[in-house]
């Protein structure tokens, strides 16, 4: 069984509540929007870290990590990327994308929109954590946490982080 902590559209935003929150895992990703990469550093070390660049991220962060990955854990092929659609309007070459890599597993951001759907036809999940930063036109800031055994996501969670807005 991994664990997973989910997050994405920081938009160079890091408290204490965030990282308190990605402590217990063993995987930390980050699907996009990263806004400044030495936030990243705050996070967990203990954890691995999947990270991807989204439509704000500099070329400092480009040049460290990718606009996509795939990968398999316990038997399930997961893909990130940044910029996705909806199911099932997907973005443009996505919906090819999940057919030729094979995910079971979609991971977004950039609608800061939270939102978990199984697409029936692609027989893929699709999962948007929405968005931990202050920037955008989100209410409240959220976080994803999961737990993948056995070729499933199981026992997931939103983790509400509060309003989005300074204090």
């Amino acid at each position: 069984m991994v664990r997973v902590a989910l997050i994405s559209d920081s938009h160079g935003f890091m408290d204490e509540q965030i990282v308190k929150h990605c402590a217990d895992v063993d995987e930390i990703w980050h699907a996009g929007d990263i806004g400044d990469i030495r936030i990243l550093s705050l996070l967990p070390s203990a954890a691995a870290h999947r990270i991807i660049t989204g439509n704000i991220d500099d070329q400092a962060a480009r040049l460290e990590y990718p606009e996509f990955t795939s990968f398999e854990i316990e038997g399930l092929k997961i893909g990130m990327l940044h910029i996705a659609g909806n199911p099932p309007r997907y973005a443009k070459g996505v919906k090819k994308l999940i057919q030729e890599e094979g995910l079971k597993v979609l991971v977004c951001g950039h609608s800061h929109i939270c939102k978990v759907v199984f697409d029936q036809d692609l027989q893929c999940l699709y999962m948007n954590p929405g968005a931990i930063g202050h920037q955008g036109f989100h209410q409240v800031r959220t976080l994803l946490k999961f737990e993948i055994a056995n070729a499933k996501v199981q026992n997931l969670r939103v983790v509400e982080l509060g309003r989005r807005g300074r204090m």
